[in-house]
């Protein structure tokens, strides 16, 4: 709270600030009145361990926090300075049970605590497949889960079904107690995919594709949601999450492939750009190894996909044209083959041109070195 605040409370008239602490218990309740209680009271298995996770943690610390508080209030009260029949004991300075109490109740607690944090952090780890339903059924080892993409783009979410060959942008949807395996990457910023109801959140990042494991057990409408500031329009990253019965499910995806477009890489493209409250949309079909591409930031068919350069990387250098770019070189005492930094070639070498040592922008051509195959 501001000085001046704190200063003009503490000069205020006794009469008013009775007004204040009505005013300020209502403006509490009316913004409690917000909150949802959908992370403690969710409905997927994961969240419901999450949230029993959460309860389990808190009640363990509050078993010291509440005596500590307590105690405290009791202290400061017996011992006021107005209480003379409080035992004065100034030259006290330790007692060994005390010592026990105080050191040991924390310890054990810290134990308990970290015991359960270890085994919920193991059994709940997002790439871990579930092997439950809830807490009642378990899962069926001939289940095969259904497998989401998931793209955070700016600023809107993709959702691609690679079984069901559908797409959609800002709806996702998902059969009752049926595991589901989300794939999830972005296009540009790292962003956070969280719903509340299902599970945990989960980072999605450019150039690598991460994972979470879940299952929704009651239908219904549920909000999804960024859970990372990721620019302008990171407000309106929102989407329906839909829980629904595999009848209904169905349904739901004979409609994408009816009334939906193409998701080509052409189109994704145009998706990609920047836009904000973007409404849903509704893709019948999508450009094979899509996903794929745009996690090796090679969606637009004409960019080198991370794969093929590190394949090259580890092959040495870029061939016979870029041979002169394989130098020996002292590593460690020992010699080996390294692969010198390249610029931007001057001029492609087709195939019909004979090969030829690369040069680059601004910058004379390597000296020819003796050809020797990398170590």
């Amino acid at each position: 709270m501001r000085a001046d605040i704190v200063l003009a409370t503490a000069c205020a008239p006794s009469s008013i600030l009775p007004s204040l602490g009505r005013y300020a218990g209502l403006g509490l309740l009316l913004a409690l009145a917000g909150c949802s209680s959908i992370v403690m009271k969710p409905q997927g298995d994961v969240a419901v361990q999450q949230a029993h996770l959460i309860a389990v943690a808190t009640c363990l610390m509050l078993l010291i926090i509440v005596p500590v508080i307590g105690l405290t209030l009791l202290f400061a009260w017996r011992y006021r300075q107005s209480n003379t029949e409080a035992t004065y004991t100034p030259d006290w300075d330790h007692s060994t049970r005390l010592e026990l109490v105080i050191w040991g109740a924390p310890l054990l607690i810290i134990i308990a605590l970290g015991a359960v944090t270890w085994i919920s952090t193991h059994k709940l780890d997002p790439y871990r497949p579930l092997d439950r339903i809830d807490d009642e059924r378990a899962l069926d080892a001939g289940v095969k889960p259904l497998v989401i993409d998931v793209v955070a783009l700016d600023w809107k979410w993709l959702f691609i079904y690679p079984d069901e060959g559908i797409a959609t942008v800002n709806e996702l949807a998902a059969p009752v107690n049926r595991p589901i395996e989300f794939h999830l990457t972005s296009s540009t910023v790292m962003n956070s995919f969280y719903i509340p109801a299902l599970a945990g959140q989960i980072y999605t990042m450019p150039s690598m594709s991460t994972e979470l494991h879940a299952v929704i057990n009651q239908a219904g409408t549920y909000e999804g949601f960024s859970a990372n500031y990721s620019g302008t329009g990171f407000s309106d990253m929102h989407f329906k999450f839909l829980g629904l019965s595999e009848s209904d499910f169905g349904g739901w995806i004979d409609r994408n492939k009816a009334s939906g477009a193409a998701l080509s890489r052409e189109v994704y493209g145009r998706l990609e750009q920047p836009s904000m409250a973007v409404p849903v949309q509704h893709y019948a079909s999508v450009d094979p190894g899509l996903f794929d591409s745009i996690v090796e930031r090679c969606s637009d068919g004409k960019t080198m996909c991370n794969s093929q350069i590190m394949a090259i990387d580890a092959g040495g250098g870029l061939g016979l044209p870029g041979i002169a770019n394989v130098t020996e070189k002292p590593w460690r005492g020992q010699e080996r083959a390294a692969v010198s930094p390249l610029c931007t070639p001057q001029s492609a070498v087709d195939d019909r041109t004979p090969a030829a040592p690369l040069t680059s922008e601004g910058l004379s051509p390597p000296a020819q070195l003796a050809r020797a195959a990398p170590r």
